[in-house]
């Protein structure tokens, strides 16, 4: 169906608004969002002629989403300000200056490596909330934490927690209705879903080995070239090495258990695995330049000396780190579907079913998100590093305050995309925004489509803020196109998914949670500046492989 250009700007109005306002006008999230709202909404009642109470049942939908959203940034934001009353963040900035006070394999440690494995824990954007505070105690800029942390968290996407992008983003998104789309049941024949799934996450970690073990390389470049004294690219080249190994350190494993043990662990085992190889390799000095980086006059040189200062500051590393421990236990312990924990906590849900009668549910479980997890261990903080009661009060309050600009944000930016995504029910006759526009593009692109497949996929995250739904909104849809062109769709689909990473480095919702956890909130759109260039390297390298995968090999 071809669009008309009122249509096709109605379709385009989620992706529009956040490059118009945030990009290019640099409005902060708290202002761009709203009239980003307020537009979709006119113009989905006017264009897409959905009924007002379908409007009003995606925004409540939003509303619920947000809430879930903003729980774990409040956690998080909670537990670092904790960790930095209490004198931990100065041990374990101090603690992690004695593995190597060199800034770029910093970076890789913490948001690579840490990240990775965080995000085979918990997966619901929690490495960001947790690297980007992390890497802000060590000394770096808030800015370059955010961009680092958001670039990071792409490869370790693709399996995530327990597989859940594959498996469930996939898995259900090749359903036709409530049973497999015909079309997929032909295609893979004898074999079980279960078993062509697995094939995907094989054949996508291949994606990840070539394209993912760039990343930790590519993070120092940003490093030094955007934040170092000398503005410099040289000086990320020198880690070469290193960064190339780390990479390797991740992908390798994580491709060794996708094909051996399966997709529910890629990220958790690779992530684990590669951090005890980098952290040795920094101890040792191996692939380390002689020559330490840093930045110019660090943030908190002033801070550090203050510190040292106070004797109530002081205390050993393990108490320090024990509190991201206990984070990183309890995580894994609840996502694990052997033990009894998981089962319990998602037994207690809250939310709305039928919202207006359309038939848009939302529900959360809230002791399964991860911002619950964080409050408790903030609790167990508070008790095992002898704070103050009233000191935990101002450490909430202050938490709070700052969580007034995300609220505004998230608050209106998830409706406005649960419009857009729950647009197909209308009565212009059009498919979903998103569905439309993928149509579009598939008819205009033909058998080069491989080239822009993983476009579609970044698009889905870009607007839904989860790779998860990303896969889900689009999986069935690439492998219909990869049929009509004739192409494999196992290689389709993994540029799918390849892409669905791609957009959690730019997408809106994980930028303003990313941003608001280090008090960033207003730079939403010099975040998205920075992190485009990673995310398009990112889904041009997955669309040349699929194609020379499809066409050439």
């Amino acid at each position: 169906m071809n669009l008309s250009f009122l249509e096709l700007l109605t379709a385009l109005t989620p992706i529009l608004a956040v490059f118009i306002f945030l990009v290019i006008i640099r409005l902060p999230s708290s202002i761009a969002m709203p009239i980003s709202f307020v537009i979709t909404t006119i113009l989905g009642i006017t264009v897409w002629k959905l009924a007002p109470v379908r409007i009003a049942a995606s925004a409540i939908e939003g509303v619920m989403i947000a809430v879930s959203i903003l729980w774990i940034i409040f956690g998080a934001i909670t537990l670092l300000n904790t960790l930095s009353a209490s004198g931990a963040i100065h041990t374990i900035r101090n603690g992690f200056m004695k593995i190597t006070p060199d800034r770029r394999i910093q970076a890789i440690i913490i948001a690579f490596m840490f990240g990775a494995f965080i995000e085979g824990a918990a997966g619901f954007g929690t490495p960001a909330a947790i690297a980007a505070p992390i890497l802000v105690a060590l000394g770096f800029p808030p800015l370059a934490a955010v961009v680092l942390s958001l670039v990071s968290n792409s490869t370790p996407v693709t399996f995530a927690a327990v597989g859940t992008p594959l498996l469930i983003g996939v898995g259900q998104g090749l359903n036709e209705g409530p049973s497999l789309a015909p079309a997929v049941k032909d295609f893979i024949g004898p074999m079980t879903f279960e078993q062509y799934l697995r094939e995907i996450g094989q054949t996508v970690s291949i994606f990840d080995l070539l394209i993912g073990t760039f990343i930790p390389f590519i993070i120092v470049i940003i490093l030094t070239r955007f934040f170092g004294k000398n503005r410099s690219w040289t000086e990320g080249l020198k880690v070469w090495k290193f960064a190339l190994t780390a990479g390797l350190s991740y992908t390798v494993p994580a491709l060794l258990i996708a094909n051996t043990l399966g997709p529910d662990f890629p990220s958790l085992f690779g992530g684990l695995i590669g951090l005890s190889i980098v952290v040795t390799l920094a101890k040792k000095g191996i692939f380390v330049p002689i020559e330490t980086w840093d930045f110019e006059n660090s943030p908190l040189d002033r801070q550090s000396q203050q510190e040292k200062k106070d004797p109530s500051k002081e205390m050993s590393l393990l108490m320090a780190w024990f509190p991201y421990v206990l984070v990183v236990v309890f995580l894994v312990l609840t996502r694990l579907n052997a033990l009894p924990f998981k089962n319990w906590l998602t037994s207690v849900k809250v939310g709305i079913t039928d919202i207006l009668g359309t038939g848009i549910s939302s529900t959360f479980e809230p002791l399964y998100l991860p911002g619950t997890i964080f409050i408790v261990v903030v609790l167990i903080t508070a008790f095992l590093h002898k704070m103050e009661w009233k000191t935990i009060g101002i450490t909430f309050k202050r938490s709070l305050l700052t969580m007034i600009g995300s609220t505004i944000a998230l608050g209106t930016a998830l409706p406005m995309v649960r419009i857009f995504i729950n647009s197909g029910v209308n009565s212009a006759n059009l498919m979903s925004m998103p569905m439309e526009l993928a149509t579009l593009i598939s008819n205009k692109v033909g058998t080069a489509w491989p080239l822009v497949a993983p476009f579609i996929g970044t698009l889905g995250s870009f607007i839904s803020g989860s790779a998860t739904f990303s896969n889900m909104m689009f999986s069935l849809f690439q492998f219909s196109v990869a049929e009509q062109i004739n192409v494999n769709p196992t290689i389709i689909l993994s540029q799918q998914m390849i892409g669905a990473n791609a957009g959690n480095m730019v997408c809106v919702l994980n930028v303003v949670a990313a941003a608001s956890v280090v008090g960033l909130l207003g730079k939403e759109g010099q975040i998205i500046r920075m992190t485009l260039g990673p995310m398009l390297y990112y889904v041009i390298m997955a669309g040349i492989i699929g194609t020379l995968a499809l066409y050439v090999l």
